[in-house]
């Protein structure tokens, strides 16, 4: 006889629906005004549940933008590890990962450097900050994973070569300089690092 089928309970169905709803109103308000100009307890009015309640699920402002952003990042990167399956050229498949998550990173400019830093200087110990410690680990692995498909490449450790190559993202999309360059154009500048560190 089969198990039954493990069903939901009614307290968790209430904790996912208060994550939907702080999670929709904190991306609203951060792309509407940027973080800077919102306050957490803008974010809990607009998703109503209490200052506290909000609290459970990420401490800090910081904290919910990187659960915001986490999402965002989530689902650029499983699109571009899609695309880059049907990529033959290597340096074609790593910017089939990279351009959807510089698309994501950018739609409000400001809120995705502010994004990058949390990620590099946020408390690693918090829920949301882990999560995106390992979307960055994730995208590390696909680029590696495509990098290993060459020979020459795999003699020179596609892994610290991928770990480069997200250094490279990173700084590009993080850079104040480049905050007024078109996506299109931070991408170019990316393929340009990525090509002279790969010898392409």
């Amino acid at each position: 006889m089969q198990p039954a089928p493990q069903t939901v309970g009614r307290r968790e169905r209430n904790k996912q629906e208060k994550l939907d709803r702080i999670t929709a109103a904190a991306r609203e308000l951060f792309t509407k005004y940027g973080v800077d100009e919102v306050t957490t307890q803008q974010v809990a009015e607009k998703a109503d549940v209490g200052s506290g309640t909000l609290f459970l699920y990420a401490k800090t402002k910081a904290e919910l933008l990187l659960l915001v952003h986490n999402v965002k990042y989530a689902q650029a990167l499983d699109a571009g590890i899609e695309a880059a399956a049907a990529e033959v050229a290597v340096l074609d498949a790593v910017m089939a990962i990279i351009r959807p998550i510089i698309e994501c990173n950018r739609v409000q400019i400001e809120n995705g450097r502010t994004y990058l830093r949390e990620i590099v200087f946020g408390d690693p110990s918090e829920p949301n900050h882990a999560e995106a410690l390992s979307l960055t680990m994730r995208t590390e692995a696909g680029i590696a994973g495509i990098l290993a498909r060459e020979e020459q490449l795999l003699a020179r450790g596609p892994e610290k070569l991928a770990r480069i190559v997200s250094a490279i993202m990173f700084v590009s999309m993080a850079s104040s300089a480049n905050a007024g360059l078109t996506d299109a154009q931070v991408g170019d500048e990316i393929r340009d690092q990525i090509s002279v560190l790969l010898g392409a």
